[in-house]
C-alpha cells in the first residue's frame, strides 16, 4: 500500500512520533483539539495523517499565536507558536528522521534541545572554564527565533537531506501563518515558532552553520557554551573579547541576525585572585547568575569563588508563583494537603536550581515557611496573631515528618523551639 504513495513514510515512524508528542503533552492548537481527544481515536487519526503526508496532500493548519512577557514586569514579549496536535506529530516524524544524522555533526558545546545533553551540563562546563579564563563574552541575539532567515535555513536543511517530503513539509511549516485569538492571521516570512516540535532542531541547525562551525574554523582556541541562542564565550583578555564581539556581530549580520547591543556584555570573572573593578562582574546563563561567591572549602576555610547560583530573575519568578498559591486562604486544607498540592512544583525548582550553590535558594524557602506559618495562624484560633507560636507549631510538624515538604528535605526547616 505504501508503494502506491508519492512518499515512502513508514507507519511505525508515525507511531513513534506520536508517542513522543504524547509524552511532552502541550496545549491545543487553533482547532482546539486536546491531546486527550486526539488520543481517543489515535489509530484512525494517525492513519489519516500518514495518508496525507505520504500522498503529498498534507497542509499544516495556522499556528496559534501566544505572546508572553520575556521578563517579570517587562514590556518585551516572547512569541510562542502552538501547532495543532496533528501538526506536532507530523513535525515529530521529521525530527525523528533527521535527528540522528544531525547529532553526528553538531558541535560538542551545543547543549540545547539535544538528546543526552542538558542545561546543567552547559552550566557546569561554563563554571569550569570561568576558573581558567578571566573574561566572558555574554552574547544576546535580538529576537533570534523570530528572525531566522528561511532561505538560509532551507539551504542548511538541503545539505542534510534529499527526501522530497521532508523538504516540502519543512517549507510549509515555515510559511504557515500565525493566527491570533481573534482569528486574525499574520503572514510569516522569517523565523521559526517557539513552541513547535521542529523548531529546536531547525534553530540548532541554523546556529550550527551561523555560529558553531564559524567559531571552529576561525576561533578554535576560544571555547564557548551554546544553549539554543543563549551563548557565552571564554576569553583570556578584555581585548580578545572586544575583538571577538565585533567579529561575531559581523558574522551574524551576514546570516541576517543581529546582536542585542544592550544585553551583550563583556564580563570579568572576578574572584579572590582576580582583583580590580570592571563595568561587568557577573552574568546570567540558563537561570543562574555567575558571580563572586563566598565559599567554604573542605577544611572550613572561606574563599571567594566565581560560580553560578540561582539568578535574581529566577527567584523573583518563583516568589511570584508561590504568592499565587495564596496559602493563607487555604485554611480548609491540612498541612499534608498543601504538601501534596505543591511539592511537585517545589521539587522541580529544587531539582534544577540547587545543582549549584544551593544555599542561595534558602532565603526563598524561608519565606515559604513564613507563608506556611501565616496559614497556621489562619487555621488555628489558639495561634492567631502569634507568628512565633505559629512558626513553632510548624517546627513541631517538621520534627514529626521532616520530609513532608520538598524544601524541608533540602534542610530549610522552621525553628523547632
Amino acid at each position: 500500500m505504501q508503494g502506491a504513495k508519492s512518499y515512502n513514510i513508514p507507519k511505525q515512524l508515525m507511531v513513534e512520533a506520536y508517542e513522543k508528542v504524547k509524552a511532552n503533552d502541550g496545549a491545543c492548537g487553533i482547532d482546539n483539539v486536546m491531546l486527550e481527544e486526539f488520543d481517543k481515536e489515535w489509530k484512525n487519526n494517525l492513519y489519516k495523517l500518514w495518508n496525507r503526508m505520504s500522498s503529498g496532500s498534507y497542509h499544516p493548519m495556522p499556528v496559534k499565536l501566544m505572546e508572553i512577557p520575556k521578563e517579570e514586569g517587562g514590556v518585551e514579549m516572547r512569541t510562542l507558536g502552538i501547532p495543532t496536535v496533528s501538526d506536532r506529530v507530523a513535525q515529530a516524524v521529521v525530527v525523528k528522521q533527521m535527528e540522528e544524522g544531525l547529532e553526528r555533526i553538531f558541535h560538542e558545546d551545543s547543549y540545547g534541545y539535544r538528546p543526552r545533553r542538558s542545561a546543567h551540563q552547559a552550566v557546569e562546563t561554563a563554571r569550569r572554564r570561568c576558573w581558567r579564563y578571566d573574561w566572558v563574552l555574554d552574547l544576546d541575539i535580538r529576537k533570534f527565533f523570530d528572525t531566522i532567515d528561511h532561505e538560509l535555513l532551507m539551504k542548511a536543511v538541503r545539505g542534510h537531506t534529499n527526501e522530497g517530503w521532508i523538504l516540502l513539509y519543512i517549507e510549509r511549516w515555515l510559511k504557515v501563518p500565525y493566527e491570533t485569538e481573534d482569528g486574525i492571521q499574520k503572514e510569516r516570512v522569517q523565523g521559526v515558532p517557539q513552541g513547535s516540535v521542529i523548531g529546536p532542531l531547525l534553530s540548532n541547525l541554523f546556529m550550527h552553520y551561523a555560529f558553531d562551525e564559524w567559531m571552529r574554523r576561525n576561533y578554535e582556541h576560544i571555547p564557548f557554551e551554546r544553549y539554543a541562542d543563549d551563548t557565552i564565550c571564554h576569553c583570556k583578555s578584555k581585548v580578545e573579547a572586544e575583538e571577538l564581539k565585533a567579529k561575531i556581530a559581523a558574522r551574524l549580520a551576514d546570516c541576517m541576525l543581529a546582536l542585542n547591543e544592550v544585553k551583550t556584555k563583556i564580563v570579568y570573572c572576578k574572584d579572590e585572585e582576580r582583583t580590580g573593578f570592571h563595568e561587568h562582574e557577573k552574568f546570567d546563563f540558563l537561570g543562574f547568575t555567575f558571580i563572586a561567591w563566598r565559599s567554604k572549602n573542605r577544611w572550613g576555610k572561606y574563599f571567594v569563588n566565581f560560580s553560578p547560583a540561582i539568578s535574581g530573575k529566577a527567584k523573583k519568578r518563583i516568589s511570584k508563583e508561590i504568592r499565587s498559591w495564596r496559602l493563607h486562604e487555604r485554611s480548609d486544607k491540612s498541612l499534608k494537603d498543601l504538601a501534596n498540592m505543591f511539592n511537585a512544583k517545589l521539587q522541580g525548582y529544587i531539582g534544577y536550581y540547587s545543582k549549584f550553590y544551593k544555599s542561595a535558594m534558602y532565603p526563598l524557602f524561608q519565606r515559604l515557611n513564613e507563608r506556611l506559618a501565616h496559614w497556621v495562624e489562619r487555621k488555628f484560633k489558639r495561634v492567631r496573631r502569634h507568628k512565633i507560636r505559629a512558626m513553632k507549631w510548624l517546627g513541631s510538624m517538621y520534627k514529626q515528618n521532616p520530609r513532608l515538604f520538598a524544601h524541608w528535605r533540602l534542610g530549610v526547616c522552621p525553628p523547632m523551639h
